[in-house]
């Protein structure tokens, strides 16, 4: 897909598939991005290079690389735009002082990690591992010792509101845990881990690919590998329980009159107009959603390949898409290198608003 003037491609892409991209909580420009090939990659996303004289200019500026001992299956920035932490296949929860590029492990699983979160609200870091527990850290007080959760199952996915952190994992699990209480237990430096705020089981009948958390504080979405997205509220209430729903996306028609499913890779709200969340899917697209309404807003033009992986700036003028190959039709051969691409869309002033509020 060429450049174009909402659209744009990122020089010096991951020489492999993408597990991660997030902003700055600080810039609406300053992206990482985690991959398969071993690196954590920081991009100035408004950068410009090339003159204006040609046909297709280089868009995007790459300001380092973090090489890691094995693929790196997550990233997030922390209080800053100066510091990030990664979760790697290597077992390793590290520290990534983005001005310097030194290293620090701040943890170590017994298994690969999946996914880490950065609380700003409660300054902590939490990482969930495949050896189905969560650590908990403060990166700011080293002398506190990593609290450890013991989880039932192998986490999958996992999103932080402003007060809660939400883990899916195997077998349709889904614990909420209260963030403040993560933080007091870690500063009281207790035996006891703290238990679950809230136990669910998912909506969604098959494995859960994605989890993102409302801006609001109010709920979370899920997406499952088999076409679907739900939409919960953490209140507990009959009430507001009975307002979630779920819902099909991500499919195509196939030949034989049956729907080809494809996994959601990626869900993320967007930080200004609250109710609206994007889904990435296997089918290669993009779409929007207004939560509150229960309808689809937009669907943007097809990809190449898989898209693995989204996020909106900060301020939710751009939406990041990482895409590469997708595993839908078997791993054999599989290769990301050339086809791993990352596209920054500009949105227009209305674009992500709820039909609803706009004028």
């Amino acid at each position: 897909m060429a450049p174009s003037a909402t659209q744009f491609e990122l020089a010096q892409p991951p020489n492999d598939a993408i597990s991660a991209v997030a902003f700055a909580p600080d810039s609406p420009s300053r992206l990482l991005v985690s991959s398969w090939d071993k690196n954590v990659y920081l991009y100035d996303t408004l950068a410009t290079s090339g003159s204006s004289e040609e046909e297709n200019p280089s868009h995007g500026a790459l300001l380092r690389t973090f090489e890691h001992r094995a693929p790196v299956m997550d990233v997030c920035f922390g209080a800053h735009g100066r510091e990030a932490f990664s979760a790697a296949v290597d077992w390793q929860v590290r520290h990534i002082d983005l001005e310097t590029g030194d290293q620090t492990v701040l943890s170590k699983h017994e298994a690969p990690v999946r996914r880490v979160v950065y609380s700003r609200e409660h300054s902590i870091l939490i990482s969930a591992s495949w050896d189905s527990t969560l650590h908990i850290h403060n990166p700011s007080n080293p002398s506190l010792a990593t609290l450890t959760i013991p989880l039932p199952g192998k986490p999958h996915a996992m999103a932080a509101s402003p007060s809660k952190v939400i883990v899916a994992m195997t077998s349709r699990l889904v614990h909420i845990y209260d963030l403040s209480s993560l933080a007091s237990a870690l500063t009281a430096q207790t035996n006891d881990p703290p238990q679950p705020w809230q136990q669910r089981e998912s909506s969604l009948k098959f494995l859960t690919r994605a989890v993102a958390a409302m801006p609001s504080d109010a709920g979370y979405a899920t997406s499952s590998i088999e076409g679907r997205v739900a939409v919960e509220w953490f209140d507990a209430s009959a009430e507001s329980q009975a307002r979630k729903y779920a819902f099909k996306c991500h499919r195509q028609a196939g030949g034989d009159g049956t729907d080809v499913v494809y996994p959601v890779n990626a869900l993320a709200f967007h930080p200004v107009h609250v109710s609206t969340f994007a889904s990435a899917g296997g089918d290669a697209t993009v779409a929007l959603w207004d939560a509150d309404a229960k309808r689809r807003m937009k669907v943007y033009q097809k990809f190449a390949d898989s898209v693995a992986a989204l996020a909106f700036s900060p301020d939710g003028r751009y939406l990041a898409v990482a895409v590469c190959p997708g595993f839908e039709t078997g791993m054999e051969d599989y290769s990301g290198e050339g086809r791993t691409r990352i596209f920054v869309r500009a949105l227009g002033e209305n674009e992500a608003m709820p039909k609803g509020k706009g004028k």
